[in-house]
């Protein structure tokens, strides 16, 4: 007990403080901590509003919305685990943008990501539940399924750069472009790196060769997109989506194109800039 008040109280950045604060949400000697942060917040703003949030938060923990219960998220898979897990990133970003005035908090979401996942029963202690390891990319690891019917990709949120919330978008809006290979998360889990990762599940495409480049360039004019920055990527003037090259753009045996592993973000939020500080493809040059 020393030694966690000695932690608590070195806190002095907002943003140490704020992960502290998550971690005593879920924490059983609750009532230990607020009484050291009570005696602190006199002398600091952040320790101050600290408090006002964790002990909101405490009262209000009976109206909280209902999410899956342990095991509901193992069963059928249909359960809104997109839906709940991007409410659980919402709520951390709202909550440190209160404390701190920063949307910076990718580590305090993946931390409570896990800790609900892990409460909800949708966290995969074991990657053989997975499959064969099929391949590893830029941000997915990914494996087939043992009957071969479906792709199962861990996303290490690589492209969500200091939040989770756009990568929820990201993949709301490829199922909204691509339904034929939509993404259906089905929980989270740890990747060979030990990284927090999204499951995601996809449609394996069978007797599939790669696109080529004029064949997606045909698809997304079709779709609405057009090229920029010399084919970088393709817009539609709402969403702006990379990374659609050879290997990640698919024709299946029945001739339709899978768009099965794209990078997407809103557009004029800075996607640019954010692929280009990620991805490996400039990183290398």
């Amino acid at each position: 007990m020393k030694a966690i008040k000695v932690v608590i109280l070195s806190a002095n950045s907002p943003f140490d403080a704020a992960k502290i604060g998550i971690f005593l949400l879920s924490s059983k000697y609750f009532d230990f901590f607020l009484q050291i942060f009570h005696s602190k917040r006199r002398y600091n703003t952040t320790f101050s509003y600290l408090c006002i949030v964790i002990e909101k938060k405490r009262m209000n923990e009976d109206q909280i919305e209902r999410l899956p219960q342990e095991g509901e998220c193992r069963e059928g898979g249909q359960c809104g685990i997109l839906e709940a897990a991007s409410e659980v990133a919402q709520r951390v970003l709202e909550e440190i943008k209160t404390l701190a005035g920063t949307t910076a908090c990718k580590s305090v979401q993946l931390v409570k990501l896990r800790q609900w996942a892990q409460s909800q029963g949708c966290w995969f202690y074991d990657r053989t539940e997975f499959g064969d390891f099929f391949d590893r990319g830029s941000e997915n690891e990914t494996y087939l399924s043992e009957d071969g019917t479906e792709i199962i990709k861990l996303n290490d949120f690589r492209y969500s750069d200091d939040n989770l919330t756009p990568f929820f978008e990201r993949i709301k809006a490829h199922n909204t472009y691509f339904p034929d290979c939509a993404y259906r998360m089905i929980g989270l889990a740890e990747n060979r790196d030990g990284e927090v990762c999204a499951v995601l599940v996809q449609p394996y495409i069978h007797d599939a060769r790669l696109a080529t480049k004029e064949e997606i360039n045909d698809e997304f004019l079709r779709l609405g997109f057009y090229p920029e920055d010399n084919g970088t990527y393709y817009s539609n003037g709402q969403h702006d989506i990379f990374d659609a090259v050879d290997g990640n753009v698919l024709v299946g045996g029945d001739g339709n194109l899978y768009f099965i592993d794209t990078i997407i973000f809103p557009s004029d939020t800075g996607g640019y800039d954010t692929y280009r500080s990620l991805s490996p493809h400039f990183s290398q040059h």
